[in-house]
């Protein structure tokens, strides 16, 4: 295993349209979602540490998550958590971590990707991965993976690449924000667009370079920390000059004024489990399309019904289609398919009239 290659796991968002199961203390990527007798942060380290060393995997998380990090990885050190103070959005915290690895190990190539994706070819994955990995290691270049469009999705951002390009890794022409359902169309029309699945590489030199550019500000916010970085005086700094950090995404920090990047088409299926729709996609119907995580069930007239339940609860549908049902504890959500995205919103309302407790 290549001693140079490091992960930088992102594990630090809420997944609030995964609501009632995820919640601001126990987010999704910290449950099993899929049935499979692992967690999604548990399956994405997996993934990571087929070609990463256990020790090279920084998980990257809010300080309230410390805790369930460390119980569900055990294998993991604690100075492998990297522990937010404050929500920055990813620039902040990546390039954090990426100091900190470069203080380690300057010659590293790295990996960011979410905790809470789909992923079921890994081998796929990981040789899509390698291959950016050996472009980065040979020039000062920073590489991400897209996903070939199969409809089109207004939910995700979209990169466009240089379709003249014969060349497996495509250069990047410029990242597209979310589109409407006619500039989808027309993105998947054109045949150069891939998905922005929020996967990236580079060397620890170039993207540390890369702030130093076209982010001074910020980069000398963190700059000041490489004395104390990965000694017992690093978490006092951070406390303190986090906050002071912008508010701003990798995208716009650095993606979007960078002219040396390049997009590998996956060779894998992917989906970014951001829904209870989506999750529906990835799960195993019965005859009448309903998808069912933990429980028993029995149906009468009832189709394309996505349910979950507290373990080997017996749930009862009759009369009920295209509805998400999920029964956890003191919460019991009955909701229509199409207006999954709204969740975001009920969660708001269930928070003002009876409490956070809940939320």
């Amino acid at each position: 295993m290549n001693k140079n290659y490091y992960a930088v796991l992102m594990a630090g968002g809420v997944g609030s349209r995964f609501w009632p199961i995820s919640t601001s203390e126990y987010p999704k990527q910290f449950h099993d979602m899929l049935g499979t007798g692992d967690t999604l942060i548990q399956k994405t380290f997996q993934r990571l540490n087929k070609f990463v060393p256990i020790e090279n995997i920084l998980i990257l998380t809010n300080e309230r998550y410390n805790d369930l990090v460390l119980e569900q990885l055990p294998m993991v050190k604690q100075e492998q958590v990297v522990l937010e103070p404050a929500m920055r959005n990813t620039a902040p915290c990546i390039l954090y971590a990426s100091l900190k690895i470069q203080k380690q190990n300057p010659d590293a190539v790295m990996i960011v990707a979410p905790s809470d994706h789909w992923i079921e070819d890994e081998t796929a994955f990981a040789n899509d991965v390698k291959a950016c990995f050996d472009k980065c290691e040979e020039e000062n270049s920073l590489c991400t993976l897209g996903i070939t469009p199969t409809f089109p999705n207004t939910g995700f951002g979209y990169i466009e690449f240089d379709k003249n390009s014969t060349d497996s890794l495509k250069k990047v022409n410029q990242f597209r924000e979310k589109p409407d359902y006619e500039t989808a169309k027309d993105f998947l029309a054109q045949g150069n667009f891939l998905w922005n699945a929020g996967i990236f590489m580079w060397s620890v030199k170039t993207i540390v370079d890369a702030f130093k550019n076209f982010q001074p500000s910020q980069f000398e916010l963190f700059e000041k920390g490489l004395p104390v970085y990965n000694t017992s005086e690093e978490q006092a700094f951070i406390n303190e000059n986090y906050p002071k950090a912008e508010n701003i995404s990798i995208d716009y920090a650095i993606l979007e004024n960078s002219k040396s990047i390049y997009v590998q088409p996956a060779t894998f299926d992917w989906n970014d489990l951001g829904t209870w729709g989506s999750l529906y996609d990835k799960l195993d119907k019965d005859d009448a399309n309903n998808a069912v995580v933990n429980s028993k069930l029995l149906t009468e007239d009832a189709n394309g019904n996505m349910i979950r339940s507290e373990k080997d609860k017996v749930v009862v549908v009759d009369g009920l289609s295209d509805y998400i049902i999920v029964d956890k504890e003191d919460v019991l959500l009955i909701y229509p398919k199409s207006k999954e995205q709204d969740i975001k919103q009920v969660l708001v309302k269930v928070k003002d009239k009876f409490g956070k407790q809940y939320t």
